[in-house]
């Protein structure tokens, strides 16, 4: 067989350890708290069904064909008004993109923004899908760690004043991935009041901010945005389904037309049923409402699996009680994640450990991240009596 010579570009990168773990598991009989991924419980499949069939009948030519690579004009427009007048998102110099999932504009937004040798900063620990997309241009990847608070602020402008390279600061401020951790407002405040002075863009990935079942609402970083210092991504991949690849991105106008360039380079532009149908669920249906059905059910097995931690875990692992989102991390007092989530998977319960969330792909994480709104209850109370089984076995050997 041909040996290949890849790309500089392509080279070092390594697949994503949630895929891996997500195609080892496929068809197996595995708790699954690995993945990512939104309950099939909260697709509304039935108003979606309907919805589907009448587009294909009344007006399939549309759902069929070519559109515009901004994305279809009703629903950019539904999507920046509800932005606008919910959260306070979006300004006159700014403009909205429809995108192939949040995940295309974190990647389109590095795209236009960072040249081979640049510096990004991001939290650390952080979403791996992001990371790879950066990765791939070739910058100088700096990760920050985080406290209670989010990210160290105080650290990232130490960056600032020695690194005049800085193009990118990513964050994922409400229910972090993985650590699915909150961003105080003062950080947030404290954050932007940095991009403006150093004159860096901050990316701001917040496709979980509106699944918050317990406390209270902080606002994007996006919302205080008087300088076009914010790039905000956003996605409905959470709120209605992850399968359509609809995300969306809001920028200054001037950067959102490069970005528009970019993605024609790329797939030229988002499915146009699936824009269809979500522009059509948002005029017919109450979203609202349907989002506050996903909060009661992720609130539900977010205290099921805390319950169940408190219930089996005797100093195997730190753990905060989540306030939304979908994620847990837990964090041994010593040892290596990634030896406990191979004694787990033996035992058939999947977890990422931590390591593969660090910028520096050769650190050690004594962390792991559980998943909560896709296993069934008794997965959960299976699966974290399981997990607490190994830990404490793994831990007592160390």
């Amino acid at each position: 067989m041909m040996e290949f010579n890849f790309s500089d570009r392509m080279n070092a990168l390594q697949p994503s350890a949630i895929r891996e773990i997500l195609k080892a598991t496929a068809g197996k009989d595995v708790i699954a708290f690995s993945a990512g991924n939104p309950s099939p419980e909260s697709f509304p499949a039935e108003e979606m069904a309907k919805i589907a069939a009448e587009i294909f009948s009344d007006n399939y030519a549309a759902a069929l064909q070519y559109g515009i690579t901004e994305g279809l004009p009703a629903l950019r427009e539904q999507t920046f008004a509800r932005l606008k007048e919910k959260f306070s998102i979006g300004r006159d110099f700014d403009n909205l993109i429809i995108t192939s999932g949040g995940q295309q504009a974190i990647e389109l937004s590095t795209k236009v923004l960072v040249n081979e040798g640049d510096t990004v900063i991001c939290e650390d620990p952080s979403f791996i899908g992001a990371l790879n997309a950066i990765r791939s241009y070739k910058p100088n990847l700096v990760g920050v760690p985080m406290d209670e608070e989010g990210i160290d602020v105080a650290r990232v402008e130490e960056i600032l004043k020695t690194d005049d390279k800085v193009k990118l600061i990513y964050v994922i401020p409400t229910f972090q991935n993985p650590s699915g951790g909150v961003m105080s407002l003062a950080r947030r405040k404290a954050l932007l009041e940095l991009a403006v002075r150093y004159n860096v863009m901050i990316l701001e990935d917040n496709p979980y901010y509106e699944l918050r079942f317990s406390g209270e609402h902080i606002p994007t970083i996006k919302s205080m945005d008087e300088t076009g210092h914010v790039i905000y991504a956003g996605s409905y991949s959470k709120i209605i389904s992850p399968g359509m690849r609809i995300g969306f991105c809001v920028a200054p106008e001037n950067l959102i037309q490069k970005i528009v360039v970019a993605k024609q380079v790329s797939d030229v532009h988002t499915n146009q049923f699936f824009m269809m149908l979500v522009s059509e669920y948002l005029r017919r249906c109450d979203i609202d409402a349907h989002i506050r059905g996903i909060c009661e059910l992720y609130g539900h097995k977010a205290e099921l699996m805390y319950s169940e931690l408190l219930k089996h875990n005797k100093g195997y692992f730190e753990v905060k009680k989540p306030e939304g989102g979908l994620f847990m991390w837990l964090k041994m007092p010593k040892g290596n994640g990634a030896e406990l989530a191979k004694l787990a998977a033996a035992r058939g319960v999947a977890v990422v450990p931590g390591s593969a969330f660090l910028a520096d792909e050769s650190a050690v994480s004594p962390c792991i991240r559980l998943n909560y709104s896709l296993p069934s209850d008794e997965d959960i109370v299976r699966g974290i009596a399981i997990l607490c089984e190994v830990a404490a076995q793994y831990l007592s050997d160390k």
